[in-house]
């Protein structure tokens, strides 16, 4: 019986390299110029900011792993300042998600305060509550301060030049083979490995991590710090993916994909939760507080410390799946 013939997915050698990051390149670029125009006629401002946001982030995470592919000085000194950009104007994004979640953990710990009776845990709440609301408007304040100063500065105006660029000519290197952009994936997927296995993922999920209260108030972000890590390197394979998608231009391996983005997701609710933990701390050690509402800010920082590690027993579960 003779075999059907079926038409070979298509291979790495369908697009070049250079053809595959410039075509990526310029489909960011050209997003980060829209919400660029989005701001200056007056749009939604948190949708331009996140136009700008992950434009800015996809276009650097891109330069990085593909380094190598590009006019090498021109992409460091592209990539430090869409990071500068980035960063600046996602400050005040982080101040309102961290206290909405803040202000929705009090609610469900503590429900409404008790209304005229001193003491209570309720009252407690309440006056944590108005702490927090006050440090983090305060913050967030000063955070839309400086993304103004940022978008109408000259820093800011020649890196739009310079993203106007990369839309329309791309500095990358004269010659590349059709096998780059695959091996420079694997180089970041790697990194990945290496630094998920450097993660205690035998004890993720354990409630309130002892060890963390046995090595002082400073632990827990000391502890944080690898996983991460490994939040960023996740986000630039995924990015490294989407160039190799982009080369491809055929679904080779949508799981992937799929299993990368779950797993960011899981390791951004981490971020989260330990950004509000660590904010329920620092309001803690506000001068003169009373003692109901450092009780309150105690509950609430441990609260959030469970989320830390339910969120690390989430990643563990995904990564094991995907592995």
């Amino acid at each position: 019986m003779a075999q059907q013939h079926r038409e070979p997915l298509l291979t790495v050698a369908d697009a070049s390299a250079g053809e595959a990051l410039a075509r990526y390149l310029h489909q960011q670029a050209t997003e980060f110029l829209r919400g660029l125009r989005l701001h200056a006629d007056g749009g939604e401002a948190a949708g331009a900011a996140g136009l700008l946001r992950s434009a800015a982030r996809r276009i650097a995470g891109a330069l990085e792993v593909y380094r190598p592919l590009t006019d090498t000085g021109w992409a460091d000194a592209l990539r430090d300042e869409l990071a500068w950009a980035a960063e600046a104007l996602g400050r005040e994004y982080v101040c309102e998600a961290r206290l909405a979640r803040l202000r929705g953990a009090l609610h469900r710990l503590f429900g409404a305060p008790a209304a005229g009776v001193p003491g209570t845990p309720g009252v407690g709440a309440a006056r944590a509550g108005a702490l927090l609301e006050r440090q983090l408007t305060l913050a967030r304040n000063r955070a839309h301060s400086t993304a103004l100063q940022a978008l109408g500065s000259a820093r800011f105006h020649a890196l739009a030049d310079a993203v106007a660029l990369l839309s329309a000519d791309p500095p990358l290197a004269p010659s590349t083979r059709p096998d780059d952009l695959t091996a420079l994936a694997a180089r970041t997927h790697r990194l990945l490995l290496d630094a998920v296995g450097a993660l205690p993922l035998s004890v993720a999920g354990l409630p309130y991590n002892a060890e963390a209260l046995a090595h002082g108030p400073d632990a827990d972000g000391r502890q944080d710090v690898p996983w991460h890590r490994v939040r960023s390197l996740l986000r630039l394979r995924r990015y490294a993916q989407e160039v190799l998608d982009e080369q491809h231009r055929a679904e080779v391996e949508p799981a992937l994909s799929v299993r990368l983005l779950t797993a960011g997701q899981a390791l951004d609710r981490h971020r989260d939760a330990a950004g509000a933990a660590a904010a329920a701390a620092a309001a803690a050690r506000t001068p003169r507080i009373a003692p109901a509402t450092a009780y309150a800010l105690g509950v609430l920082h441990a609260d959030q410390r469970h989320e830390v590690e339910a969120a690390r027993f989430a990643f563990g579960r995904i990564w094991q799946r995907a592995s």
